[in-house]
């Protein structure tokens, strides 16, 4: 049931981000689409303006050419009297060196002078269209009636950027009548039809390449931010996330410390219960060993079995209180050194009947330390002694003292049996022990001396190769 609360609350913690998320992506999609289009319509209207402006300059290169050849050429002619004959050789050569001067350095394709009674080509630049009729468009047309026009033939669009694909092209025709000018003539009659016929395939070319460029351009700085959002949302939901397991691992830290602290009233309150009638039970029973032993000698070891027993229990219970109801720390000055050579001197006899050996590795000089020697004396003393009951056969509990960074650091090691990675995860919990007798209570007790002492224990076993408890005490 608390894991389903748990991951309903971590639902509701991450629905605003999701909802961050959507609005985020959706925003990032709808400015790419939006800046595609927008490339697209100024990469197009780029071309179209572009072109417009060719059809302009084509015209005003068309209407010069017109002035050109009536000045150079029909007028000349005029004043001599003389008829437009273009089958003269002279003539034509004429008229042909007055057109490609007018259209020299210009990318012009071909000059078509078509007659006004037919359409019959009077002159190209292109000799083999002499004499051949009907080739001109419905521009001729347009430009007997006295009207300019032009015209594009475009083959190409951004397809044709791939592999592979055919070339681009881009021809415009322009059609403007040859007419008579002023004062020479008084209507500008029609004499003719100027087809001029431009190739602006390079241009187009140019233009498909800057409307490519333009949309990849805009692909990359799309898919850069894309990259860039998709980090911060990535980088934010493994913050979320990581804020989301500590918040769960607060809450769980909370919902055990609430259950110890209500097991704690209790198991205060059983033990004191408890502690008076063991105290009575316990001196009772020497008592009665006393009288047992005269009344009937052999039997007085009932007695004694009742006397060990209420004083193991007497014992469990102290345990209880000293975990239900820790006591502050009285902080002095002491050395570290000392608290383990008083430990190891009173423990030594009991220690050898185990075939335990401790040897000790205490660094000198170190610096004082701040806190309850008691205390400390009582937390040692239980990692030692649980140190020596890992080991069956006996074997060496190794004590050393080092100098570190922050602090001084005590190590205690044995040859034990070690430590599974489970009970690695429990060994500081309350009530968790792999003993046949014992409260289970030792080592919590020993974790809550160091952590009103500001020090840090870590352990580290290996199954079958002993354990090693590392404690350090910082500076104050």
């Amino acid at each position: 049931m608390s894991n389903q609360n748990s991951e309903k609350e971590n639902l509701e913690v991450l629905k605003p981000f999701r909802l961050v998320k959507f609005f985020s992506y959706t925003s990032i999609g709808v400015v790419a689409f939006t800046t595609l289009i927008l490339a697209w319509i100024i990469s197009n209207y780029t071309t179209t303006t572009l072109l417009d402006r060719s059809k302009e300059y084509t015209l005003v290169l068309a209407e010069n050419l017109s002035h050109q050849v009536f000045q150079q050429f029909v007028l000349p002619l005029a004043l001599q009297n003389r008829q437009i004959a273009l089958q003269d050789i002279r003539q034509y050569k004429k008229l042909d060196d007055i057109i490609r001067n007018a259209t020299h350095g210009v990318n012009i394709q071909s000059v078509t002078i078509y007659s006004k009674k037919e359409n019959i080509v009077s002159y190209s630049t292109v000799p083999e269209l002499v004499g051949k009729k009907n080739l001109a468009d419905k521009g001729y047309e347009e430009a007997i009636a006295g009207r300019d026009s032009s015209s594009f033939l475009l083959h190409g669009s951004l397809l044709n950027l791939l592999p592979g694909s055919p070339d681009v092209s881009c021809v415009i025709k322009t059609y403007i009548p040859l007419r008579k000018e002023k004062p020479f003539s008084v209507d500008e009659s029609v004499m003719g039809v100027i087809e001029i016929v431009q190739d602006l395939s390079d241009d187009l070319e140019a233009l498909i390449k800057l409307q490519g460029t333009i949309l990849v351009t805009s692909m990359v700085v799309m898919a850069a931010l894309f990259v860039v959002l998709s980090m911060i949302v990535h980088r934010a939901d493994l913050i979320i996330e990581e804020r989301s397991k500590e918040r769960s691992r607060l809450e769980e830290k909370l919902s055990a410390s609430q259950r110890l602290a209500s097991l704690g009233k209790m198991v205060a309150s059983v033990s004191h219960e408890i502690k008076n009638p063991l105290g009575i039970i316990h001196s009772t029973a020497e008592i009665l060993g006393k009288r047992i032993a005269k009344v009937a000698p052999g039997k007085e070891h009932l007695a004694t079995i009742i006397v060990d027993e209420t004083a193991r229990l007497d014992g469990i219970v102290r345990e209880f209180l000293d975990f239900a109801k820790p006591q502050t720390p009285k902080l002095n000055d002491f050395a570290i050194n000392d608290i383990l050579r008083k430990i190891v001197s009173f423990m030594k006899a009991d220690l050898e009947k185990r075939g335990v050996v401790i040897k000790m590795e205490l660094a000198e000089n170190l610096p004082w330390l701040k806190g309850d020697f008691d205390q400390l004396y009582q937390a040692l003393m239980n990692i030692i002694v649980n140190a020596a009951q890992s080991m069956d056969q006996g074997g060496v509990v190794r004590v050393v003292t080092r100098l570190a960074e922050k602090g001084v650091v005590v190590e205690i090691a044995d040859e034990g049996c070690g430590i599974d990675e489970e009970g690695l995860e429990q060994i500081f919990n309350p009530f968790y022990t792999t003993k046949n007798r014992g409260t289970g209570l030792g080592l919590a007790i020993v974790k809550n001396i160091l952590d009103r002492h500001d020090a840090e224990i870590r352990v580290t076993s290996k199954e079958g190769h002993g354990s090693l408890f590392a404690i350090e005490f910082k500076f104050a």
